[in-house]
């Protein structure tokens, strides 16, 4: 096989889905400065000139991952925010898509908080792709629903970020708060999975006139 310049997660198990699944871990662990391409061929179980056959370089493995992490979100968001979808069921939408693809990927919010603050140029000009979710639409409609005295008064912006905080915080904040509340780990996770109700309730009923 030919090393390849392309960035895409890899679709089968083979030796690059090795690579791939050894990366994310090293990556998500020690974001791209940490990073070692020796750790990450150890775990692949595979040798260091290999994995330079196959990405020749760090920075080119790390592409492939980064993108690979926020694709598993974009498309989604793009279709929630820009559908025509009812305003109460995009909200809800919304707040089960995110938490729920959150919790099977946990690592997504640190790792990507991380590699914006520590590498924005690199981050935004060669991981997130051109054609980010508009929210226009969304926009609109919560103007709408403002205008028609079906919710308070409120900016789209702010209700956009409330939400997306309300989903981020508990995963990035987890250490703190199954101290903080006595969790086990069954506990814990019973709790995340619960924030789908509780976050879609708390955000509908602050929206009421």
């Amino acid at each position: 096989m030919a090393k390849t310049d392309n960035i895409q997660e890899p679709a089968v198990d083979t030796t690059e889905q090795r690579i791939f699944e050894a990366a994310r871990e090293v990556f998500t662990q020690k974001g791209m400065d940490g990073a070692k391409m020796q750790e990450i061929a150890d775990r692949a179980g595979i040798n260091k000139a290999l994995l330079h056959y196959y990405y020749r370089s760090k920075e080119k493995l790390y592409e492939m991952v980064a993108r690979a992490i926020v694709g598993k979100m974009l498309p989604t968001i793009r279709q929630l925010l820009e559908s025509e979808q009812a305003f109460e069921d995009k909200i809800r939408g919304f707040i089960d898509f995110y938490i729920d693809i959150i919790g099977r990927n946990p690592f997504i919010p640190l790792f990507v908080i991380t590699e914006i603050n520590k590498h924005p140029e690199r981050f935004f000009e060669t991981i997130l792709p051109k054609d980010l979710p508009r929210p226009e639409v969304f926009f609109s409609q919560v103007e709408a629903e403002v205008a028609a005295g079906r919710i308070r008064p409120i900016a789209p912006q702010h209700l956009l970020v409330n939400m997306i905080s309300m989903c981020i915080f508990p995963f990035v904040a987890k250490p703190m708060i199954r101290i903080l509340l006595g969790m086990s780990p069954g506990e814990i996770r019973l709790f995340l999975e619960e924030r789908k109700r509780e976050v879609t309730a708390f955000m509908l009923a602050g929206l009421r006139p």
